[in-house]
């Protein structure tokens, strides 16, 4: 029984919202970059539900890039968080406005 091309669209529009709302409304950087990764990954699950419809790879193939592309984004961003919050006990984004020289 096949699921039809709608109900994956539904999953990624709920799965991306959610992200949306991760990154407005938490404050804490290491939700906001799993609220970003949701987003990526609702994106790759209409490529990959839109590659399946239309029987070709193209959709498979910008999922890889999108995959490789959001684990460049979360080491780089995590290095990032890691290196400006080290010294705090509590981390709010607010926070990185109180570095600049």
């Amino acid at each position: 029984m096949a699921v039809p091309l709608g109900d994956y669209i539904a999953l990624a529009s709920v799965m991306f919202f959610i992200g949306v709302i991760g990154v407005i409304v938490r404050r804490n950087p290491l939700i906001m970059l799993m609220s970003i990764e949701l987003m990526f990954n609702a994106a790759n699950l209409l490529f990959i539900a839109f590659a399946r419809a239309w029987l070709q790879n193209a959709g498979q193939i910008f999922a890889f890039l999108v995959i490789t592309v959001a684990a460049a984004e979360a080491a780089i961003g995590l290095a990032i968080i890691v290196t400006t919050f080290r010294p705090a006990k509590y981390v709010d984004v607010d926070d990185v406005r109180t570095l600049h020289g």
